[in-house]
């Protein structure tokens, strides 16, 4: 991987792992366009991951460490609240990490039909958003697990977990800027998870021939673009404009569907 490639990947990771458009699938779409092989670039996607995870941690740091202060009060309280709502959203996704991971990891093969289909998915999700009336209920307890039903449902590449996240909890009800941070900040725990249990198989401890300057660029890019687009995305929610990200969905999708064959 040239650090070209190395520069558009880490950029298109930034920008989709926070709007509604599916950042894995952008990547496998991105690296069959250049030909890069799924297969040697785990690490790279490990990398670039723990990127956006930065990013999303400088983005909500006043927030988080609201929460950490409140979390030393040894007694029920706001925070408490929202670590447990934040607790119960991730046991969809960790049922899928521990018992179907290989099953998840066959569709990161470069088929990006499926990653096509995928998308169109994303975009009616995000549709249903737009005609749905928007609510002031805070996430509750159900409202939480259900939202966690569809971040594990968005593993796959072409599912937006931003976009399926947040497009559930409007659905539901939830307000529109505490699904946005609900959606942002349920899912640091879980990608460092993934990330340290990648990075503790042997096939990925080696960078798979990516070298160690791809690397780095990879992830200052993915850093960078992710800041930007986390507090975009904040702004689009709140504003309730994701229905041109449901257009640009079904377009990418019908596009990677025609190239598939």
């Amino acid at each position: 991987m040239t650090w070209i490639e190395a520069l558009i990947l880490g950029l298109i990771q930034g920008l989709t792992e926070f709007l509604p458009v599916s950042s894995s699938g952008h990547l496998e779409l991105g690296k069959h366009l250049m030909g890069v092989a799924p297969g040697k670039s785990l690490a790279f996607t490990v990398v670039v991951h723990g990127a956006t995870v930065l990013s999303t941690i400088i983005v909500f740091r006043k927030d988080l460490a609201v929460l950490f202060r409140g979390l030393t009060e040894i007694r029920w309280n706001e925070s408490w609240k929202f670590a447990a709502l934040i607790l119960l959203s991730m046991i969809p996704v960790l049922v899928v990490g521990l018992f179907f991971a290989d099953y998840v990891e066959s569709f990161f093969d470069g088929n990006i039909r499926f990653v096509g289909f995928m998308l169109l998915i994303t975009a009616m999700l995000l549709t249903f958003t737009y005609l749905k009336k928007s609510n002031d209920r805070p996430v509750g307890f159900a409202d939480s697990f259900i939202i966690g039903l569809a971040q594990a449902v968005a593993v796959l590449p072409g599912i937006s977990r931003s976009g399926a996240t947040i497009s559930t909890g409007l659905m539901l009800g939830n307000k529109r800027e505490l699904v946005a941070k609900f959606s942002f900040l349920m899912v640091l725990i879980p990608i460092l998870g993934a990330n340290l249990l990648d990075l503790l198989k042997d096939e990925t401890t080696e960078t798979g021939g990516v070298p160690a300057l791809s690397m780095i660029i990879g992830f200052v890019a993915a850093f960078v673009s992710g800041l930007f687009a986390c507090k975009w995305m904040i702004s689009l929610v709140q504003k309730g404009r994701l229905i041109y990200f449901a257009i640009y969905c079904f377009i990418v999708g019908a596009v990677a569907i025609v190239l598939s064959f």
